[in-house]
């Protein structure tokens, strides 16, 4: 229950967004379960020892995250989050602790492969030929630019799809992972695999040919291997 949770005064700095992260953590790790009524504004504010407008934007940030909803009567109350959160609370479940880091970051890779590889063959459809010009010289441009130049390609090649839908997933799964996924990846040993050259440059080609197929397989094939050490790793850990 939120009576035995941190009440330690947060600092000054970014106050909403603090009183945000320490209610997400309730929530995710179980501390507040599914039902459990939030106290009321004020009483957050002064547990927390900040003001209510602080708190109220926080609690804004939780809504809209899908971790709590109005009940009936007035009263806040907390959602299951497996059921009712989005792909945007994906750094926060890692953080909490609530599904072990290294999981999330091998189901986010899982997913992002699963994307690209459509991705690639849509984007192989219907590109325009000064997209597919664009994709070729980001291919061209591995391995320098490491992390960067990767986001770089692969936002190239879903803007070329013409998704809308897999451009925002894209948005949210590198935003949510940045930072962990490239520790994560170094220490694993497979910035060799991401950051592979001749594999973009073969995905490029199939793109600027045209070839759907071939740019679906080769942009499976190209984060299969890195799927495949994120789930030996998660099985160890």
């Amino acid at each position: 229950m939120l009576l035995a949770m941190d009440v330690t005064p947060i600092a000054r700095t970014a106050v909403s967004d603090e009183v945000l992260a320490r209610i997400v953590d309730e929530i995710l790790s179980g501390r507040l379960a599914p039902g459990d009524p939030l106290p009321a504004e004020r009483e957050l504010a002064e547990r927390f020892g900040v003001n209510r407008h602080a708190v109220r934007e926080a609690l804004k940030g939780v809504r809209q995250a899908g971790l709590v909803h109005i009940a009936q009567g007035g009263k806040t109350r907390v959602l299951d989050w497996r059921e009712s959160a989005g792909l945007d609370v994906l750094s926060a479940v890692a953080a909490a602790g609530v599904v072990p880091p290294l999981r999330v970051l091998r189901d986010v890779t899982e997913m992002r492969r699963t994307i690209a590889a459509d991705a690639a063959r849509l984007c192989a459809e219907r590109a325009t030929a000064e997209e597919k010009d664009a994709i070729v010289a980001l291919a061209q441009g591995y391995p320098d630019g490491g992390y960067t130049a990767d986001a770089a390609f692969w936002t190239a090649v879903i803007d070329g799809s013409g998704n809308l839908a897999y451009r925002l997933a894209l948005n949210t799964l590198l935003a949510g992972m940045r930072g962990v996924g490239e520790r994560t990846f170094g220490a694993l040993g497979l910035d060799g695999e991401l950051l592979d050259r001749q594999a973009h440059l073969d995905l490029a080609r199939h793109i600027a040919d045209g070839a759907g197929d071939a740019a679906h397989r080769a942009a499976s094939d190209l984060l299969a291997g890195i799927v495949a050490a994120l789930d030996a790793a998660s099985a160890a850990s």
